[in-house]
């Protein structure tokens, strides 16, 4: 029944216009808004939503990841127009000066969107 569906993820911002700006100006991603809902256009046709919720809690678990070739220019593109990457110090997930995560696994490097919520540039 669900095979053929062209599914979606969605998770919640509590302000929709800094998340248009984050997405758009930090981001480049296109996005539409339709009823107060917020649309990611992704690659492939993919597409996520951003929903408006006033007592929004960010999710402890990356939210979205997007698949780059060159995870390094990623970071440096990214931080270059804002974006701020995290650093876990001390932890199974270190990573280093940049940000980005280089010990086992593939190179993944993550950030927030101004709502808190998670999400990342993995290389592909």
């Amino acid at each position: 029944m669900l095979r053929d569906s062209q599914a979606f993820s969605g998770f919640s911002v509590p302000d929709t216009e800094a998340a248009r700006t984050f997405y758009t100006e930090a981001l480049g991603l296109e996005v539409t808004e339709q009823n107060g809902i917020l649309t990611l256009h992704l690659g492939g046709s993919h597409r996520a939503i951003a929903y408006p919720k006033a007592d929004h809690q960010p999710a402890g678990f990356t939210v979205l990841n997007f698949p780059v070739p060159d995870v390094e220019a990623a970071v440096d593109e990214l931080t270059a127009r804002g974006v701020r990457f995290e650093h876990y110090e001390g932890t199974p997930i270190e990573t280093d000066a940049k940000g980005v995560f280089r010990k086992g696994g593939p190179l993944i490097a993550w950030f927030t969107d101004p709502a808190g919520n998670v999400m990342s540039v993995i290389q592909d």
